[in-house]
């Protein structure tokens, strides 16, 4: 049984862009030949679902390895003009590498799935948790290696999406202004 403080943990960093569903998570089709490796970096918030918890700016997630091979992901955000960093473990399925799984401090693993990137511009990131299969929770992000991309290549990610039945109708631009 998960205790309630990693429940907090496991939502609130998916809380900046979050949908509410019924049933069980969808499985969409992941990046083939992923290389985590080629993934690090730093990635921006380009799109995501709307925020309803708080207003978040200059979203960023940082994938690297530090110096004993440990994946690990830093996620900093702006929140009413304050500095917030999170900081998980990356783990990558065996079978399928794009199906990473960050956790933070002690809790249940969080999916982070890379659906498609080119590793230099953009990436289409899914992410879901379902709860007894009654409902679920998506976070939908669109990330990019610059604060902005070209609206064809977002609409090329939402593509992504949408061929996996992933509803985008309700994305918005992250706000990456002064940051």
């Amino acid at each position: 049984m998960m205790s309630p403080a990693c429940l907090l943990l496991l939502v609130l960093p998916l809380a900046s862009a979050i949908s509410f569903n019924w049933g069980p998570c969808p499985s969409p089709s992941v990046q083939a030949n992923f290389t985590f490796q080629r993934f690090t970096g730093k990635w921006y918030k380009i799109e995501s679902l709307p925020t309803y918890l708080a207003t978040y700016k200059c979203v960023e997630a940082n994938f690297l390895v530090d110096i004993f091979g440990k994946a690990m992901a830093i996620f900093t955000k702006t929140v009413d003009d304050a500095v917030e960093v999170t900081e998980g473990s990356v783990h990558q399925d065996i079978g399928e590498p794009a199906k990473l799984q960050i956790s933070y401090y002690y809790c249940k693993p969080s999916p982070w799935w890379v659906l498609a990137t080119d590793y230099t511009s953009v990436a289409a990131i899914y992410s879901c948790t379902s709860f007894l299969n009654y409902f679920h929770l998506e976070y939908v992000w669109i990330a990019g290696r610059t604060r902005s991309l070209p609206p064809e290549v977002v609409q090329e990610a939402k593509m992504v999406f949408q061929r996996n039945n992933i509803d985008v109708s309700k994305l918005v631009p992250a706000d990456q202004t002064g940051c």
